[in-house]
């Protein structure tokens, strides 16, 4: 008589159950499938589609700021313009900074500093331009960029130590 381990066994059939359900799920001969009458539809633009393209712009935002580095890295990041940037950091009180943006898409946003004195609020448009703004830290300063009414895109950012 031979033995066979039931963990051997249950992993067995695991596997040949994933490879069955795979399969099924994959493979599409139309069969069984109703006619649609409709023409197909466009695929979704709205904000919260994370498509290729929108990987792909956000890969062009960031290499964008690739060559503005303009001192010591402190911190970056990308976002939806209609989600917005809003972060945090601490900041050696005194000491300069340069925040660097760039947003492409369609229509703009706008910058705001907390404390009000970091740096100066300013609008950012949605056409691959770059802005720059030097800033001073103030300890905790929080950096807000807000997409305008109807904006769609994506905002990369960069702060560099000066």
């Amino acid at each position: 008589m031979t033995y066979v381990n039931p963990r051997v066994c249950l992993v067995g059939c695991a596997v040949a159950a994933s490879v069955l359900l795979l399969t099924s799920c994959t493979s599409d001969d139309g069969k069984g499938k109703a006619k649609d009458s409709s023409p197909p539809s466009a695929p979704s633009t709205s904000a919260t589609a994370t498509g290729p393209s929108e990987e792909k712009i956000t890969e062009q935002a960031q290499a964008a700021l690739v060559d503005v580095q303009s001192g010591k890295f402190v911190a970056s990041g990308a976002e939806r313009v209609t989600d917005g940037v809003h972060t945090e950091i601490i900041l050696s009180k005194g000491k300069s900074y340069k925040l660097n943006l760039v947003c492409i898409g369609s229509g703009g946003a706008q910058l705001s500093f907390t404390p009000t004195s970091t740096g100066s609020k300013a609008t950012i448009p949605c056409d691959q331009a770059l802005v720059q703004q030097r800033i001073t830290g103030h300890g905790s300063v929080r950096i807000d960029v807000d997409g305008a009414k109807g904006a769609t895109g994506v905002i990369a950012w960069q702060l560099d130590a000066v």
